[in-house]
């Protein structure tokens, strides 16, 4: 036992050297672990954020100014006053996400107590911005116009009020989610990278006939290459988390950092194993790259860190029941957004664990028939 663990050890400092030397894949952990995570997490705005409108005002009434004015930073970048013809041209061109058309006699048909129609343009290429500015669009002219006939921004036509609360975020901004999430993909992404990676370099430089030729395990090699990578991978997960997400971003952490932490160290168990799978079914580096973006797109799509699971299909929620995935993306969210414990996510370490042992045995498996093959 005790000359098994120190073949795991001394297997994993070479490993760890292995990895210093190749400054091209450092830079790439290093990149993995502050810029992109500060990228996807500013990048990819989740709020209406300086939207271009354009208004057509044919009333040019008080009122029409009292709605234009209303569109303001940081939600809309000034409002464009322009003519009719003008529109389309500046919507086929990107020019504008939102034209506004105010019809002519607007206010005077509102105080005649008509419905007037105001006209709403929207470019939906901009998906997510056309979706949220619609809406604010519309909250803020009914508002407006509440305000102007009754003196009160609010309708009372509704037979409730409605108090909402939101919780772990009251602001929602997006980037605060945005940021964790992808601390998530990037440990996932990185530890089937690295532990496949190296599996396919040793079998491509011809150092695995080395190792076969000394008196080791099988299993030994496997666990020296996932403590080694692992150790990696978890130490950037702790900068980022500290320096980028909390930091550099200041996204408060509601719950404890170590047991996110630990639960990441049994996760990365599990997605090291998967990545000595693949590396055992690829032949070359090529093949490699193949089969890790069939399997990374997936796990990090259906797992619950992009959309709800529960808004998916029946039968991809109970497929991705066997991806270690779900239940890490489970855990890091009650962990860290919600302030969960240890009594709360035990069921999704388990999971982890189990799930990992599974995937363990099945590369072991694949290594051992590769070894078998290598030494025939």
């Amino acid at each position: 036992m005790r000359r098994s663990l120190d073949n795991i050890y001394r297997l994993g400092l070479k490993e760890l050297r292995s990895l210093w030397a190749d400054k091209v894949l450092l830079v790439l952990i290093v990149w993995a672990f502050t810029g992109a995570i500060y990228a996807a997490a500013k990048g990819v705005s989740q709020e209406l954020h300086n939207a271009p409108v354009a208004v057509v005002d044919e009333d040019r009434s008080p009122l029409s100014q009292r709605l234009i004015g209303a569109l303001t930073k940081p939600y809309f970048k000034p409002a464009q006053h322009i003519e009719l013809p003008q529109m389309d041209r500046m919507l086929d061109h990107g020019q504008v996400t939102f034209a506004i058309v105010i019809p002519a006699n607007f206010q005077q048909d509102l105080n005649a107590g008509h419905r007037p129609t105001i006209q709403l343009n929207i470019d939906a290429t901009s998906m997510s911005q056309s979706f949220i500015g619609a809406g604010y669009i519309r909250s803020i002219f009914v508002a407006e116009l509440n305000e102007y006939l009754t003196g009160k921004r609010e309708s009372g036509d509704a037979p409730i009020r409605l108090a909402t609360r939101v919780r772990y975020n009251p602001n929602l901004i997006g980037y605060w989610f945005g940021g964790v999430m992808e601390v998530i993909n990037i440990v996932t992404m990185l530890t089937v990278i690295l532990v496949g990676a190296a599996f396919i370099r040793e079998r491509e430089h011809g150092t695995l006939e080395h190792l076969l030729a000394m008196p080791l395990a099988p299993f030994e090699i496997m666990l020296a290459k996932i403590w080694a990578n692992g150790l990696i991978v978890l130490a950037g997960t702790t900068l980022s988390l500290l320096g980028v997400v909390q930091g550099l971003l200041q996204v408060p952490i509601a719950g404890s950092v170590p047991l996110f932490l630990g639960g990441a160290a049994l996760y990365l168990f599990s997605a090291a194993s998967i990545g000595i799978f693949l590396g055992t079914l690829a032949r070359s580096m090529p093949q490699f790259g193949l089969l890790f973006m069939l399997t990374i797109i997936p796990l990090q799509m259906l797992s619950g860190g992009v959309t709800p699971r529960e808004s998916m299909p029946l039968f991809v929620q109970d497929i991705m029941l066997v991806a270690p995935t779900t239940y890490f993306v489970r855990l890091a969210q009650g962990t860290l957004y919600r302030g969960a414990g240890l009594e709360t996510v035990w069921p999704d370490l388990l999971a982890i664990i189990a799930i990992g042992a599974v995937f363990f045995a099945l590369a072991l498996q694949r290594f051992r028939r590769a070894v078998t093959q290598t030494q025939v």
